[in-house]
């Protein structure tokens, strides 16, 4: 979930992320219809997640109460980078230290791992070209401040569009795929 101009902090509520006196969380909510809660539920199929410490924290202090509305939340394994937690009370939770932690994750054999939130471990994997696919929700609003998903460095990469949507509220919802190296050229007119 981001802004045209690629904030992606606290969507989801008031509280949820107040750091450098953020101010507008809970951004997402005007935008919520049909179409767009359609497609949320879509991908709250059981999967394992890679998350930061601190949206593991806000996670595990709502989830384990309301995996009704998301059942495959508890069950999926929840692999947290942090250099200070080592365990928690949610069950499935596994902590990994590095980045090289990360990079065998995602050699092993698995199954898909999907990200949520994480500001900065989203701009860590893409800056050391760790991420296979996008799922955008780019939101009708600017904020101007705020955590920012394309900023200090991702890799030059290409993305192919594989499917994308719209919805009444005018949220774009588009998945990319990793199409290998940016390549350069000359432009017709």
């Amino acid at each position: 979930m981001i802004t045209l101009d690629g904030v992606m902090q606290a969507p989801g509520g008031p509280g949820e992320d107040t750091s450098g006196g953020f101010k507008y969380g809970g951004w997402v909510a005007p935008y919520t219809d049909e179409v767009y809660s359609k497609v949320v539920q879509e991908e709250l199929k059981p999967a394992d997640y890679l998350l930061g410490r601190k949206t593991f924290e806000i996670w595990a202090g709502y989830w384990p109460q309301h995996g009704d509305f998301w059942p495959g939340i508890n069950e999926g394994t929840k692999y947290v980078l942090s250099n200070t937690m080592k365990e928690s009370e949610w069950k499935n939770s596994v902590f990994l230290k590095s980045v090289a932690d990360i990079k065998k994750l995602k050699n092993s054999n698995g199954s898909d791992i999907q990200v949520w939130g994480s500001s900065e471990l989203v701009k860590l994997l893409l800056k050391n070209d760790l991420v296979d696919e996008l799922r955008l929700k780019i939101h009708p609003l600017t904020l101007g401040k705020g955590k920012k998903l394309f900023d200090n460095g991702p890799i030059p990469a290409a993305f192919t569009l594989i499917e994308s949507i719209f919805t009444p509220g005018g949220v774009i919802i588009a998945h990319y795929k990793r199409a290998g190296e940016v390549r350069t050229g000359t432009v017709g007119a």
